[in-house]
């Protein structure tokens, strides 16, 4: 996949959703430090998130993807990244007992700094001003110098992302992380009164536990039940960044992206022959894919055989994102597509960029509802296209927000002001993620009792 390719060969290639940083000079100093600085992860555990993800692919595994909309500078911080990171294994357990095969854990974390946008400026309180693009490019604050992009955040962006990952590596290997400790955390959540409906699941994920530890399979004897391998994406859209951290694999003698074991082409800048997918294709990374409702057939097949020259499973993900109602009209023509070419892909969904409206409060939030109903299509026209629904992608934190309406503790829209905190998009909050989770979990559990009853009718 990098015959020919040079990490800077983006710079010849139209890009979008980039800033045009004002100071040059002060750009290539700071893309000259990074360059200096150790990758944040290494190949060797891109290569096992891509085995990992073979597995997904093939149905053997399931891809959970999910956190920040956009990390934040200002939020920083050890109880959030454990927050969130602790949400994520509770859904992880119970989408494993819906899916009975391992899940596979990758956080929007430790990289996820710059959003697209869907205009160049935005009118705050009757000024324009340039967008903000998150915190890796421009400020939030409303000036217009909070609003010039500053190639020096790249740095404190790097320097975030490696206290983040440390963190992360010790919760998954120091106990954090033992199976029978978030199994604890999932029955709080279910003695909740409005969690009735959830409360058999967890009581079947008890009893397995008791039965295991009967059998003198605890964490004591297995250590695989008190360590988990967690996995860091981010939207790889600042492309100095992304250069600056790229490094040549010494066992494979292949590019790798140092910046984040899995990186991905958001919809926006997926032009087959744009600076995205001109340094994405180059990496040897687990690469995923948006697809939206624009994506046609035609540009899908283009951009599989640029990103996976190779048909390599476990290389590409494709992250469908299209809104509820509109699956069942998008995603099989894309589904075709790919049984045309032969292509190994993982089939992912992301429930939450279609769903986004504005609220009669004036707040942009995503109804819980329409969230859970694109999931259903999502697994729903896989069923009927006889293909594997490989995972979910989330915008989430671990936070008790009011961002997103709906769920078992119903926020309403009058509640959004509360605690609305987000720099960008609106996130589920810890409630309201494992609730989907038991629900993903739910149509996982159909899917193979379907699976078991075509067997046994053979």
């Amino acid at each position: 996949m990098s015959k020919g390719w040079t990490k800077s060969d983006w710079r010849a290639k139209p890009r979008v959703q980039m800033p045009d940083y004002p100071d040059q000079a002060a750009l290539q100093a700071v893309e000259a430090q990074l360059g200096k600085m150790p990758p944040l992860v290494f190949a060797g555990e891109a290569r096992r998130l891509k085995r990992d993800l073979a597995k997904a692919a093939r149905g053997e595994a399931f891809l959970l993807q999910g956190g920040d909309c956009a990390e934040s500078f200002s939020e920083f911080s050890a109880d959030n990244i454990r927050d969130t990171f602790k949400v994520m294994l509770q859904m992880a357990i119970v989408l494993t007992w819906g899916a009975k095969v391992p899940v596979i854990k990758v956080g929007r974390m430790a990289g996820q700094f710059a959003k697209p946008r869907s205009a160049p400026t935005e009118m705050v309180g009757g000024v324009e001003y340039p967008s903000y693009r998150g915190d890796i490019i421009n400020g939030f604050d409303a000036t217009m110098e909070a609003r010039l992009p500053d190639p020096s955040r790249m740095l404190q962006a790097y320097t975030q992302a490696a206290a983040s990952l440390n963190l992360l590596r010790a919760f998954s290997t120091g106990g954090f992380a033992d199976i029978h400790r978030v199994q604890s955390w999932i029955t709080g959540f279910t003695d909740a009164e409005e969690a009735e409906r959830y409360r058999k699941v967890a009581g079947q994920i008890s009893e397995a536990m008791a039965f295991m530890a009967a059998a003198g399979v605890t964490s004591d004897t297995a250590h695989e039940l008190s360590t988990v391998d967690f996995y860091t994406s981010h939207e790889a859209l600042l492309l100095e960044y992304e250069e600056a951290l790229c490094r040549t694999d010494t066992t494979s003698g292949l590019p790798v992206a140092g910046s984040g074991h899995m990186i991905w082409i958001g919809d926006r800048t997926r032009q087959p022959d744009g600076a995205h997918v001109e340094f994405c294709r180059g990496v040897q990374n687990p690469i995923g894919l948006k697809c939206g409702p624009s994506t046609t057939a035609d540009d899908l097949k283009v951009l599989m055989a640029k990103l996976n020259p190779t048909n390599e499973a476990g290389r590409l993900t494709l992250i469908a994102r299209f809104g509820a109602g509109k699956v069942a009209e998008h995603l099989p023509r894309l589904i075709r597509a790919v049984k045309e070419e032969g292509a190994n892909v993982v089939w992912s969904c992301d429930p939450m960029h279609g769903n986004t409206i504005k609220s009669a409060s004036g707040y942009k939030t995503r109804p819980f509802e329409s969230v859970l109903q694109e999931v259903r299509d999502f697994f729903g026209v896989h069923a009927s296209e006889g293909t594997v629904p490989g995972g979910v992608h989330f915008e989430m934190t671990g936070k008790d927000v009011t961002e997103c309406t709906g769920g078992v503790r119903a926020v309403s829209d009058e509640d959004l002001s509360s605690r609305y905190h987000t720099a960008c998009d609106p996130r589920l909050n810890a409630s309201q993620s494992l609730e989907l989770a038991f629900l993903v979990a739910e149509e996982l559990q159909a899917r193979r009792r379907e699976q078991l009853a075509a067997v046994s009718s053979l």
